[in-house]
């Protein structure tokens, strides 16, 4: 239904909406003058002078019966002033629906005089008029001091007589009207009996503009041909367009009718779309983003095998209709391909003191690391098109194996990537998944890739240690293999793209906290490079140069105003971190200097020097104390090396004897490994009783009970073997072991005493503990030059090959 679409009023009470119905009721006599809604009177209307009320969107024709939504208050003071004198009123059609008082020059000047049939007033307070179209009429002059429009006319009438001519345009019209009835669905068949009985050209006219569905714009068009030869023609070539628009519509609904089921209701209604577009040549978006594609993958420079496939996907693209399913698949498809770095960029130059200075500045000590990377920025300046080391950092946390490889970006000039593997049990997200799931998308290292939008840049796989175990949804560290051979990777197909990438050119980067659980075939693609923990001076030095600054900006303390002196950071090394790296020493600065902002915060101090006696008072009591001490002079105990994930450690391994009939009680979570080492030890003091002057009886009517605290953590490996013979032989001789004195080492039946790893975390943690001589077997004597120099000259060594040197170094002199 054809409405007026105006804003509404507001709404008038009951008692204002009842007064006002009354007096739209009572004519008024021809003369009399015009009041205003206020009461004001005004002059009366001339007699060639009509009310108008415009209309948006909306065209009346003569004869043609519309209901009128009246909103605006002067339509409304204009139709209830029509009513109460019986006059009619001028219905134009507004230049711009958006205003909402037009002027008289944003009126079109030629409207339709209409009687105003019925007046209504609804109970939610709008006000509605049913007009019906009279004569024709042209805008002379519009009248000022009204409260509403009003204009003196000139009505124009179509002529009585018509032709031939004029009966024959008539007639077609006529037809073509029925016709495009009869094409329509749901048609009632009264209004095809209603057309049919429409007499007189002019009237058939106005009644079919009437009824069609065009714009306001074009039936204002019609309304203003007064030549009723010029309308007829007009309309019979606007009548002839519909209908072969209304034709080709069916026959569009019929050819896809008879190509597809009943059942794929959704298809159908696709493929009439997609028809539709086609007879009407729609679709231009599609186009223009087919276009945009086809321009981005010539821009991409792909190889031929991509770009091969990137241009078969697009001319599946071009033939699927927008609404299918799988427009929206292909397109991201072709949009990942598109926005891949394919190109290889040359890589920055290369400045070898540069990168050396870099790396000094963003990490102490290192050498190791630090050389490796130096020898490959070397060999790449000398051979650029030589492929990229795939390192792997192995060593506890806190030491800066994430930091290092942001560090070897900075150094290299390159962009940097990270991708955490913890966790991780999908192959998906290693080699992406299939298109044919929905939401599919490329694996990590593709989308990392297109992040940093290169080749050349540095990748770091965080955590490689920690991938899951390979089950039914593939094995994350399998699909590894490939990314990390650089035979291999130079072809690397993840399952998204369908088409080889090249990898050689990305410096791969891994880290890991042990080795052990690093498959066999991915290790050996990696060239190991271990970071063992510091050393309590190393430590110092980096608290110094690094997280002191970055702890005192954390808190908002200038470095005027908050000092720490070596002895505290001494302090908070040595008796509240005893650890590998450094992450829980930055930890403790920064309660350090946080308890110092509330301190000026709160206005007590200025300034704050922190000292070795301030400690702790900020941070409790110390948390480790010096259980070498604790421990000496007690026969049955020995103090042995082990190391851990998290770097080196101290163990006590504690002998007790109670008569019995000689069994071996092992305590403290103890593994396989270690137990098998606890029977050994036991046999290797039976069996040189003698020599150690231990009595026979005494072994055979003894239980051994053997305890490795703490008992919650869980322990094992053959390195405690020479610690607890020690332990053992001290026990039965009455002999304590030297409290200075930690040592390690694999035992055999025959004394000999064997290698072991993990030699420099081990005697990391031996000094951390206050020790200051490590007895190591004499075979381990080649890891000597991986300790830190610092730590060596602090130590002395005892290199061992039999159990008898062991017990002629560890134990007391009876």
């Amino acid at each position: 239904m054809n409405t007026e679409l105006e804003k509404p009023v507001e709404p008038a009470s009951p008692g204002e909406d009842v007064a006002r119905a009354e007096q739209a009721a009572q004519p008024v006599a021809a003369g009399a003058e015009v009041r205003a809604p206020g009461g004001t009177a005004v002059r009366p209307l001339p007699d060639d002078a009509l009310i108008i009320v415009p209309v948006r969107n909306l065209v009346l024709f003569p004869g043609v019966v519309l209901p009128l939504s009246v909103g605006r208050e002067r339509s409304l003071a204009a139709v209830q002033e029509a009513v109460r004198q019986e006059r009619p009123i001028g219905v134009l059609l507004q230049r711009q629906p958006e205003e909402d008082d037009p002027a008289p020059d944003a009126l079109h000047w030629v409207g339709t005089s209409a009687a105003v049939m019925r007046y209504i007033t609804a109970p939610d307070g709008s006000h509605h008029a049913i007009a019906r179209g009279m004569r024709r009429f042209r805008v002379l002059q519009f009248l000022d001091d009204y409260p509403f429009h009003a204009a003196r006319v000139q009505f124009i009438d179509d002529p009585e007589s018509t032709d031939a001519e004029i009966e024959g345009r008539a007639r077609a019209v006529k037809q073509r009207a029925i016709e495009i009835l009869q094409l329509l669905p749901q048609v009632p068949e009264e209004m095809v009996a209603a057309l049919q009985g429409v007499e007189g050209a002019a009237r058939l006219a106005d009644f079919v503009a009437g009824l069609m569905d065009a714009s306001a714009e074009e039936k204002q068009a019609l309304l203003e041909m007064f030549d009723l030869r010029t309308r007829l023609d007009r309309l019979l070539e606007m009548l002839s367009h519909r209908v072969e628009v209304l034709k080709v519509s069916r026959e569009v609904e019929e050819r896809t009718r008879e190509s597809i089921t009943d059942v794929n209701r959704k298809h159908l209604l696709r493929e009439q779309m997609r028809t539709i577009q086609k007879e009407l040549g729609e679709g231009e978006e599609s186009a223009a983003d087919v276009e945009e594609l086809e321009r981005a993958i010539d821009a991409a420079k792909m190889p031929e095998e991509v770009e091969k496939a990137a241009r078969k996907e697009l001319k599946r693209l071009q033939r699927m209709p927008e609404a299918a399913g799988e427009y929206s698949m292909v397109r991201t498809y072709l949009e990942w391909l598109v926005e891949l770095p394919w190109t290889a960029v040359p890589p920055p130059a290369i400045d070898i003191a540069e990168a050396r200075k870099v790396l000094d500045r963003d990490h102490f000590g290192l050498e190791k690391v630090k050389r490796r990377i130096l020898e490959y920025l070397a060999v790449h300046k000398l051979n650029p098109s030589g492929k990229s080391p795939i390192l792997c950092f192995v060593g506890p946390p806190g030491v800066g194996k994430t930091s290092l490889g942001q560090s070897i970006a900075k150094a290299t000039g390159r962009k940097f990537a990270r991708v955490s593997l913890g966790g991780v049990h999908d192959e998906a997200e290693i080699r992406g998944h299939r298109r044919t799931y929905i939401g599919a998308l490329p694996g990590n290292i593709i989308q990392n890739l297109r992040k940093t939008g290169t080749r050349n840049c540095v990748m770091m796989l965080d955590e490689v240690d920690k991938l899951g175990m390979g089950g039914f949804q593939g094995d994350p560290a399998s699909a590894l293999l490939e990314v990390l051979d650089p035979e291999q990777n130079a072809t690397f197909r993840d399952n998204y793209l369908g088409v080889p990438f090249d990898l050689s050119q990305v410096m791969f980067i891994c880290t890991a906290n042990v080795l052990d659980t690093i498959p066999g075939p991915l290790r050996d693609r990696m060239e190991v490079i271990e970071l063992p923990g510091y050393t309590a001076q190393e430590k110092l030095e980096i608290a110094r140069r690094y997280l002191v600054p970055r702890r005192l900006e954390a808190a908002g303390l200038a470095a005027s105003r908050c000092t720490i002196d070596d002895a505290a950071l001494m302090a908070i090394i040595d008796d509240y971190t005893r650890e590998a790296g450094v992450r829980n020493l930055e930890r403790e600065i920064g309660r350090v200097f946080r308890h110092v902002a509330v301190r000026i915060a709160e206005g007590d101090a200025q300034a704050v020097a922190i000292g070795r006696d301030d400690v702790a008072a900020i941070l409790g009591p110390r948390r480790f104390e010096a259980e070498v001490a604790m421990r000496a002079g007690v026969p049955g105990v020995a103090t042995g090396l082990a190391w851990t994930p998290v770097g080196g450690d101290i163990l006590f391994i504690e002998a007790a004897r109670m008569p019995g009939s000689g069994k071996l009680i092992l305590t403290g979570q103890l593994g396989d490994v270690m137990k098998e080492s606890a029977q050994a030890a036991v046999s290797l003091i039976k069996a040189r009783a003698e020599l150690l002057g231990i009595a026979q009886d005494g072994l055979d009517k003894s239980d051994i009970h053997i305890h490795v605290p703490a008992g919650a953590t869980p322990k094992d490996g053959p390195s405690a073997g020479v610690a607890m013979f020690v332990a053992l032989a001290s026990l039965f001789t009455r002999r304590p072991v030297r409290a200075d004195l930690a040592m390690t080492g694999e035992i055999s039946l025959r004394g000999l005493v064997l290698p072991i790893g993990g030699v420099k975390e081990k005697v990391l943690a031996a000094l951390r503990a206050g020790i200051h001589t490590v007895m190591l077997p004499a075979r381990n004597r080649r890891d000597l030059e991986d300790i830190p120099a610092d730590a060596r000259a602090k130590l002395e060594f005892v290199w061992i090959e039999n159990v008898d040197e062991a017990l002629a170094t560890a134990l007391a002199a009876a």
